[in-house]
């Protein structure tokens, strides 16, 4: 497969992509794109920007593109119930909000994604599921793939090697799929496990499944293998170059306003405000030198915010006015640690300067973040 990437063919590029809707230039066929960025927020800015900008009339494209390690949770999600925030912090890997529908997936470099950009009328996954198929069978007539009735890739009948999610627009549509070819499976199992307990939302939810990849199967089953593969298969069905383009994500010149379209995918408003409303509501053990505390916290979560909050606990132990000024700085607040960091240590250069009181303070906090 042929690597398309010269000044020369980046302005033809630009030719097919820049300019509004109305004035695109009407070329026919098809077009294979790879992203050369490996940031999560870049490669779903591409999609946005082709779904919202790009006359797909008389071409469809193909868009390949790759990931630093990621958590990608659809629309309609709660991230509190699909991941484990802890290590994502400690593991440095990104969360990201796409804006189709469907469950959570993890993306890192051994990981595949194809987004297939069509008008809405011409709109078809299971066919492209069936090409990524035809692709694979191509490279290895022995592999046991096939599709299933909910759109995904099974590999010997029982084993998940890609997902499937789309987003239809009122004219345009995109469908896109993973793909596993050498992903840490260990991280994915780790980091798509929700250790919160007594949350209650109405978000969709993830169908857990047992996963393998590709790469198990064959070594020779390389990312760059399958996706030569993948893109010589889509060519000869749409009789078009056998020839990738690649794209610059951050390149504003070919895709105008795309920086505002990745900023506005990293904001909290969008990763965590966006989330469908949910409820808290739990119970944990405090250890406190030689008794132990039971806690019951509830709180209501509304697009990221605490919409309401109760914690019961012993008067005794916490002076019910300073309790209730936790209750009361927390509610309007974000969801999540830093900002109850924040509002915690505040409200403790307030209180009475007594250490055993500031140990209690802070054993009550640091509890709570953990609920985040």
């Amino acid at each position: 497969m042929v690597l398309q990437s010269s000044l020369k063919n980046c302005r033809q590029l630009s030719c097919i992509l820049r300019t509004p809707k109305a004035g695109f230039r009407s070329t026919s066929g098809g077009l294979i794109i790879q992203s050369v960025s490996n940031d999560v927020y870049q490669n779903l800015a591409v999609e946005d920007w082709i779904h919202d900008h790009m006359n797909l009339e008389n071409r469809q494209v193909l868009f390949l593109w790759r990931n630093s390690p990621a958590v990608v949770i659809g629309r309609h999600q709660n991230p509190w119930q699909e991941c484990n925030f802890g290590l994502l912090r400690q593991k440095n890997i990104k969360l990201a909000r796409r804006r189709s529908g469907g469950g959570t997936v993890y993306h890192d470099l051994g990981n595949i994604n194809l987004t297939f950009f069509t008008t809405r009328k011409k709109y078809e996954r299971m066919e492209n599921l069936k090409l990524v198929v035809k692709a694979l069978k191509a490279l290895r007539p022995e592999l046991d793939v096939c599709v299933t009735d909910r759109y995904d890739i099974l590999l010997d009948r029982q084993y998940k090697i890609s997902g499937t999610a789309a987003k239809l627009g009122r004219t345009t549509a995109y469908h896109h799929c993973t793909l596993l070819c050498n992903a840490d499976k260990l991280v994915l199992s780790s980091v798509l496990k929700s250790p919160y307990k007594g949350l209650k939302s109405n978000a969709t939810p993830s169908v857990p499944a047992s996963v393998k990849n590709l790469f198990e199967e064959d070594p020779s089953l390389t990312c760059e293998v399958l996706l030569d593969a993948i893109a010589e298969e889509y060519a000869t069905q749409h009789h078009i170059d056998h020839r990738i383009t690649l794209i610059n994500p951050a390149d504003e010149t070919v895709l105008p306003g795309i920086g505002n379209k990745t900023k506005e995918l990293q904001t909290w408003e969008w990763v965590y405000g966006k989330t469908p409303k949910f409820s808290v509501s739990t119970c944990f053990n405090m250890a406190y030198k030689d008794s132990v505390l039971d806690v019951k916290v509830d709180m209501d979560v509304k697009h990221g915010r605490i919409e309401a909050c109760n914690v019961h606990l012993p008067e005794h132990w916490l002076p019910p006015a300073l309790c209730s000024e936790l209750v009361k700085s927390l509610t309007g607040s974000k969801f999540c640690p830093k900002e109850t960091t924040t509002l915690a240590t505040a409200l403790l250069r307030v209180c009475p300067q007594d250490d055993e009181l500031h140990s209690r303070w802070n054993l009550l906090c640091e509890n709570m973040i953990m609920l985040m």
